[in-house]
């Protein structure tokens, strides 16, 4: 496995990789080299290796896009858009791909493109007091790249109704959508993934990776077309008018200009 991450660390132990966020001064929100080194990590797992964990050190799972990184997208013309936005998407397809069981640890909060990360996942645990939100509507811009994953995990029901609005929801929410499998208190969290860990432990390593295989071609990897138009799309909205003004009021602390005030 390789070493020398910057925003990641990475342990190995009798046969269990667990790769931590390590970003905790930001609530591990993610800039291109975070982006980069999870697509690294995911595409470096070894033959050794029976079992991840995915979780976020610190106080908080993912809280999404970090603030500078917001920034420089803001600044970015189309085509370096576009090329942030594939190498999203091919991030997530690594996590996707994980040869192995994948359990997501989540406490606290998974925002916008941390929630794709957990829909990545095979099982995710979180704590009670966690909230989620696709929030990109809310700065004028998709949950585009993540939008395939998601879907896969929680259904177009939800989607539709979680997608468009940006509110936040709670764990017993992301329970009854699929894209948690289980909701324990926050002393617990680690007692709960360590439980799941020895149960996958028990199946026979050349099949646990031979039926991650059998899923993924069942339901179908994401085509290269939708990879393209999800990420053109989220490149679109970004160097929009509107997505401008999304990120400037996000960034400015205020309510965009079409958001209804208060009080209505």
């Amino acid at each position: 496995m390789a070493t020398g991450y910057e925003h990641l660390e990475l342990h190995e132990e009798a046969g269990v990789l667990r790769v931590w966020l390590n970003r905790p001064e930001v609530r591990n929100a993610f800039n291109d080299k975070l982006i980069a080194e999870l697509a690294q990590a995911f595409t470096s797992v070894g033959d050794g290796i029976r079992a991840a964990v995915l979780g976020g050190q610190g106080n908080v799972f993912c809280a999404g896009a970090d603030l500078d990184y917001m920034k420089r997208i803001g600044a970015m013309s189309h085509q370096e858009n576009m090329r942030d936005a594939l190498a999203l998407a091919d991030m997530l397809a690594a996590v996707n791909a994980c040869p192995v069981p994948l359990v997501g640890r989540c406490q606290k909060a998974a925002f916008g493109g941390a929630i794709g990360l957990l829909a990545c996942c095979d099982t995710v645990i979180a704590t009670g007091d966690a909230v989620f939100a696709f929030s990109e509507v809310r700065l004028g811009i998709s949950p585009a790249t993540i939008a395939p994953y998601v879907l896969a995990k929680i259904g177009e029901t939800h989607a539709r109704d979680l997608f468009l609005s940006g509110e936040r929801w709670d764990a017993p929410r992301a329970l009854a959508a699929g894209l948690v499998h289980r909701v324990v208190p926050l002393e617990e969290l680690d007692a709960a993934v360590d439980a799941k860990l020895t149960e996958l432990l028990q199946a026979g390593p050349q099949a646990a990776r031979a039926t991650k295989k059998l899923i993924r071609e069942v339901r179908g990897e994401v085509p290269p077309a939708l990879r393209e138009s999800t990420a053109r799309l989220i490149a679109d909205l970004r160097g929009s008018d509107e997505g401008r003004e999304g990120l400037s009021a996000f960034l400015e602390k205020r309510r965009a200009s079409w958001m209804i005030p208060d009080g209505h």
